[in-house]
C-alpha cells in the first residue's frame, strides 16, 4: 500500500493511493486517525486499512470512484508531518560519496549517525527556504524508513519485521554551518531541511529495499544516480546497530545516507534560489521542492 497524509482545512487527512485517486481512510474506517496513530495501533489496524483499500480498488475497477479524491487535487504533506523524536540520519554511507568529499581515509567501520529535528520536516512538494542563515545550500537524496514495531536489541535477521514502510527523503544541508560547528546537527536542521514522502510505502510493495534505484535532479539535470545496494551499511545493520541499547519506537524515521553527486562536489555546484530539486527512489515516488527566498515581515 501507499499511505499518505494530506492537508485538510487546518489539519490533516489520512489516505491510501488507489490508482490516480486517494481513499480518505478516516471516512472509510469511520475513525479519526493520523499516520502515527495508525502505526501505533499495529497489525490489526493495518489489516483494516488493507481491506478498505481492496474494497475501494474493486469499486474503482467497476467505474465507481465515490469516496475518492483525485491525487492531483490534494496538497500532500509529509506522511508524518511531525515526528515525536528527532529524525535519525546516516552520514558517509555510500563509498563514492565518501571519496567525493576528499576524505583521504578508509570507509567508516561503523555507521555514523546524526539527527534532524521535527521542525525541519516539510512536504513532498513544499518549498525549501533559503533563509538568512544559509550561505552554501546543498541537496542529498536518500531512502528513508519508518519503524512500525517498537524494539530494543533487535537482531539483524529480524530487523525488517520492525519496518512499517519506506519513503523518499531529501537531506537538505547548509555546508558552511556544517563545517563551522564541526558536527552536522545545525547545518542539517534548519526549517524545511527535511522534505519527505510523497507516500509511506509498505514493505510488501517495496520488496528488497537494498535493490532500489535512487536519483536526484536539479532543474531537470541528473545530479545523483545510484542504487541502494551501494550502501555501506544496509537497513538491517542500521536497525540492529542503533537498537543496541536504544529503544526504537513506532513512528521513528531513519534516513540512510546519500550517494555521490552532491552539489559541493558537482561541476554544476550548489543550490540557489529558484532551483527545483526532484528526488526519487524506485517504487516510492518523487519529491519536487523549489528553493525559495525567505519571506521577512
Amino acid at each position: 500500500m501507499k499511505l499518505l497524509t494530506f492537508r485538510k482545512g487546518n489539519g490533516y487527512g489520512l489516505g491510501a493511493v488507489i490508482g490516480q485517486h486517494a481513499l480518505d481512510l478516516n471516512k472509510a474506517l469511520n475513525n479519526r486517525l493520523d499516520m502515527l496513530k495508525l502505526l501505533g495501533q499495529g497489525e490489526r489496524a493495518m489489516g483494516k486499512v488493507a481491506d478498505a483499500v481492496k474494497a475501494a480498488e474493486e469499486k474503482a475497477r467497476a467505474g465507481k470512484n465515490d469516496g475518492l479524491h483525485r491525487l492531483s487535487d490534494l496538497k500532500l504533506a509529509a506522511p508524518i508531518p511531525r515526528t515525536r523524536k528527532n529524525i535519525v540520519c546516516l552520514g558517509l554511507n555510500y563509498a563514492e560519496h565518501v571519496k567525493e568529499g576528499g576524505r583521504d581515509r578508509d570507509l567508516p567501520p561503523h555507521p555514523i549517525f546524526f539527527t534532524k529535528p521535527p521542525t525541519s520536516i516539510t512536504g513532498p512538494n513544499d518549498p525549501v527556504v533559503y533563509s538568512r542563515a544559509v550561505d552554501r545550500l546543498d541537496y542529498e537524496v536518500e531512502l528513508a524508513f519508518v519503524i512500525g514495531t517498537a524494539g530494543k536489541y533487535i537482531a539483524r535477521d529480524e530487523a525488517y519485521d520492525h519496518v512499517a514502510g519506506y519513503m523518499v527523503f531529501q537531506d537538505i544541508s547548509e555546508r558552511t554551518l556544517q563545517r563551522q560547528h564541526q558536527q552536522w546537527y545545525r547545518g542539517k536542521s534548519l526549517d524545511t531541511f527535511a522534505p519527505m514522502g510523497p507516500y509511506l510505502v509498505t514493505p510488501e510493495e517495496v520488496g528488497d529495499p537494498q535493490n532500489l534505484d535512487i536519483w536526484c535532479k536539479v532543474n531537470g539535470t541528473v545530479r545523483q544516480q545510484a542504487s541502494t545496494r551501494d550502501m555501506i551499511f544496509d537497513v538491517r545493520t542500521i536497525i540492529s546497530t542503533l537498537s543496541d541499547g536504544i529503544t526504537l519506537e513506532v513512528g521513528d524515521v531513519f534516513a540512510t545516507g546519500t550517494p555521490s553527486g552532491v552539489g559541493a562536489a558537482h561541476p554544476l555546484g550548489l543550490l540557489k534560489i529558484g532551483d527545483v530539486i526532484e528526488s526519487g527512489v524506485e517504487k516510492l515516488g518523487t519529491l519536487r521542492n523549489e528553493v525559495v527566498a525567505e519571506k521577512h515581515p
